[in-house]
């Protein structure tokens, strides 16, 4: 068995060395990641630069591959140069910070990577944690996140994937994990409205030129059975299941031309 695993956070991330760890029992782990952090990039394919691979000697003293790129990216250089087969799984993240609600899904670098690789038919899970202070650490001058509990429940649920494989129609799993939850068990959801509520700020330069920030406030979902309102008000581990199909009802349409 082989995992693909990649990100958005880049090479040098702690969650993905958290993947690693997590599911290296289960299988031969590849990892091929961005060189830099492509937070927000979505699925964005560079076309009009050259890429480059950079071997990287990991903290685990594994080694990695950093691409020069993005998410999508790594994973195609991945795919087609770096893998001589097809991997049986492909793991995102773990990504610092959650990765759910309709509109923000399609901005994530972490579900880019995740899309690419369940496009080649490819079971695949992209993973996020919530992220406080009380699971940063300061060693030897860097930054770690405790990821134990996002490894634990994401080596529970590549068990099952790599058993069953997923079901028909299911392209790939996003599953976040909450700050403090309260069960190792998934909780099942859709995906709420959204993660932010956009909030621009206007500043002037130096020349009393504008430019802007674009930011957000943290969207408080109000729907049980959403993942924002599962996740920030249950505190539970949820997974939604994806497609990459986003047809919708060609019936309906046809009957507006009508």
């Amino acid at each position: 068995m082989k995992a693909l695993i990649s990100n958005d956070d880049g090479i040098t991330a702690s969650g993905i060395l958290a993947s690693k760890k997590a599911v290296e029992d289960l299988c031969d782990t590849y990892i091929i990641a961005p060189e830099t952090q492509q937070s927000g990039i979505g699925h964005a394919l560079t076309l009009y630069e050259p890429l480059r691979v950079n071997e990287h000697v990991l903290k685990d003293g594994s080694i990695g591959y950093g691409v020069s790129g993005t998410p999508t990216d790594a994973v195609t250089i991945a795919l087609f140069e770096i893998m001589d087969e097809k991997p049986d799984i492909m793991i995102s993240g773990i990504n610092t910070g959650f990765n759910i609600g309709q509109a923000e899904l399609t901005t994530s670098g972490t579900l880019g990577a995740a899309i690419e690789a369940a496009s080649f038919e490819i079971p695949t899970i992209a993973i996020s944690q919530e992220v406080t202070r009380d699971d940063i650490k300061f060693e030897n001058g860097s930054i770690e996140i405790d990821f134990d509990f996002a490894g634990k429940m994401l080596n529970k649920l590549t068990k099952i994937v790599l058993k069953k494989g997923l079901p028909e129609g299911i392209d790939l799993l996003n599953v976040n994990i909450p700050a403090n939850p309260i069960n190792e068990e998934f909780e099942v959801v859709k995906l709420g409205n959204r993660m932010y509520s956009p909030v621009v700020q206007k500043r002037l330069d130096p020349r009393g030129k504008p430019y802007y920030w674009i930011d957000g406030e943290p969207y408080e979902e109000n729907e049980p059975g959403s993942d924002g309102y599962e996740l920030r008000r249950a505190q539970k581990t949820t997974v939604t299941p994806l497609k990459i199909d986003l047809t919708s009802d060609m019936s309906l349409l046809k009957e507006w031309f009508k």
